[in-house]
């Protein structure tokens, strides 16, 4: 659908401009992001706490997404250089259409490519 595109933009906006409000609205009042290696985070007011101070060039794609009634995914890889470039990492962002038919990220679940560091 049309408007799930709108919300991979949306957030590269609000991410890209370090703007915490603007990024929380794009989730459900009871949204959650699963940041790694840190405990949920579990509403608006949470979220934008949560993302203030973060940000800067933020590149998303889609690699598969799908929808039924009120309810959707998009599964895809992110990147902070340049559109198209090679992925820094995946997401998957668990979406439901609110009552003003806007969709709204349920979940935020982000993972890096990158290998963990291991001790020596």
């Amino acid at each position: 659908p049309a408007a799930l595109p709108r919300v991979l933009r949306d957030y590269e906006q609000a991410w890209g401009k370090k703007d915490a409000p603007a990024l929380a609205r794009l989730f459900a009042e009871d949204g959650f992001v699963l940041p790694g290696g840190n405990p949920p985070v579990k509403g608006r007011a949470a979220i934008e706490r949560h993302y203030t101070g973060s940000g800067g060039p933020l590149f998303l794609r889609a690699f598969a997404y799908a929808t039924e009634g009120p309810v959707g995914y998009i599964l895809g890889g992110y990147n902070g250089k340049e559109r198209g470039g090679p992925d820094d990492g995946k997401f998957t962002l668990t979406l439901r259409k609110g009552a003003d038919a806007r969709w709204l990220i349920v979940s935020d679940v982000v993972k890096s490519n990158r290998r963990p560091q291991r001790p020596q």
